[in-house]
């Protein structure tokens, strides 16, 4: 029995370049920059000043029942506001039929920001004799820390609000595994849909670290960009220049559901997940094995999941972070896996204009890439104007380019080793 076929019938985002799929497309094609002075709290003592924050989303306007909400976390808000735009353009809402013991969430969402200033308050209130006195701590604490704030930390929140506005009855599961989460969660969910586990669900990612112990972790990984004086141009995938990523935050959520229960009700096909490819590094941590297998062995088993060949991909969303190591590795894994088609086939990274938005960067990507197969024209890596030379592929240089584009490949690798790959086609059956 063949498995079952697994479309993509709605997309939404909420992002540092727009509040919606649309916006954000334009922007990326034309090349705008979403990074800008941190705002999310004063960060003017930090090494990096800089970050890809969501400005002026407000989340009452997006949501039909934000009273619902009212305790849900920023990257929540983020993920209803997306989830919402999805499910409207899947026509999900005027579909009555909908069974909802069918209907599953799978994201990649990271934690929520903590109540910062009323926890490091209570620390500083708490200290005596070089250390906190619990006492103190729990005299302070309790009358201070806001319980839902806390609540929301936990990673698993988004997939809650979600279920909640959605009527979710079937299976619910959220995954952190850094830069590669909502990757990975897209290509879990679409293996649910394949074997029969759902007929419908809500996957994607969401994350928001602009907060103060977000940002001094990844500053002491010295991850970062510390360009300061150059904020627009600070994310520079490939380019021989490039200083670190952009921490950005956000949201991208997608429908997927069985190609049968998209016809049987109508819905237009916006594309199809054929591939998806999974695989540790079983290296370090925070690093990459530097000759590339972890990704090379992804790619690979996303292109064997799809029954096709290197040659057959028109287009790579890379996952392309604007470090040093990340974008050399990746290059180095494309072409052991692509050979001589490396060089033949498009490649660019969209974080040089919306930073790295973490758990939710993979699912922003895969949109990407569904509306380069709609428009035939790929997004640009901007700010490439000095090329490494170990990066030597057509990283599509700072100007959007029309081409063919009907298959898509869309990396994501994350701290830990985790390497995530999916395959996507434009709709198979369009004029049938």
């Amino acid at each position: 029995m063949n498995p079952r076929r697994v479309v993509v019938t709605g997309m939404g985002t909420v992002n540092p370049l727009g509040h919606d799929v649309e916006s954000t497309w334009q922007a990326l094609l034309a090349g705008k920059s979403g990074i800008s002075p941190t705002t999310n709290f004063d960060a003017h003592t930090f090494p990096t000043q800089f970050s890809g924050e969501v400005k002026g989303y407000d989340f009452a306007q997006h949501v039909p029942n934000p009273d619902r909400h009212v305790h849900a976390g920023r990257h929540c808000r983020f993920a209803l506001g997306a989830a919402v735009q999805a499910w409207k353009q899947s026509g999900l809402y005027d579909y009555a039929d909908l069974d909802r013991t069918r209907l599953g969430i799978y994201l990649g969402s990271g934690e929520g920001s903590i109540d910062f200033d009323n926890f490091t308050g209570t620390i500083v209130d708490s200290w005596r004799d070089g250390k906190v006195d619990t006492r103190r701590w729990a005299e302070y604490a309790f009358k201070r820390m806001e319980l839902y704030r806390e609540v929301e930390q936990e990673s698993n929140m988004v997939v809650a609000h979600l279920a909640a506005e959605f009527g979710v009855r079937g299976p619910a599961f959220n995954v952190l595994t850094a830069c590669a989460a909502s990757t990975q969660a897209i290509g879990e969910a679409a293996f649910q849909v394949r074997r029969g586990d759902a007929d419908v669900i809500l996957t994607g990612g969401a994350h928001s670290m602009i907060h103060p112990y977000g940002v001094t972790g990844f500053i002491r990984l010295t991850a970062l960009s510390s360009r300061n004086d150059d904020i627009p141009t600070s994310s520079r995938p490939f380019d021989q220049t490039r200083d670190g990523f952009v921490v950005g935050e956000g949201s991208s959520i997608l429908v997927i559901e069985t190609l049968e229960h998209a016809r049987k009700r109508g819905a237009k096909v916006l594309g199809e997940i054929i591939g998806y490819g999974s695989s540790a590094d079983a290296f370090r941590v925070t690093d990459q094995d530097h000759d590339g297998a972890g990704a090379a062995a992804s790619m690979r088993a996303a292109l064997e999941d799809a029954g096709v060949k290197p040659s057959n991909i028109d287009y790579i969303s890379a996952h392309g972070t604007g470090t040093k190591q990340n974008d050399q590795i990746e290059t180095l894994a494309v072409k052991s896996v692509f050979g001589d088609w490396a060089y033949k086939v498009p490649i660019s990274s969209v974080k040089g204009m919306l930073g790295h938005l973490i758990a939710a960067a993979g699912a922003t990507e895969l949109i990407t890439c569904i509306l380069a197969i709609r428009d035939q024209v790929v997004p640009p890596t901007i700010n490439l104007h000095h090329p490494d030379p170990d990066c030597d592929l057509d990283y599509v240089p700072n100007a959007p380019r029309k081409v063919p584009v009907r298959t898509c490949m869309s990396n994501s690798f994350g701290f830990g080793g985790q390497n995530n790959t999916l395959i996507l086609v434009g709709d198979r059956d369009a004029g049938q």
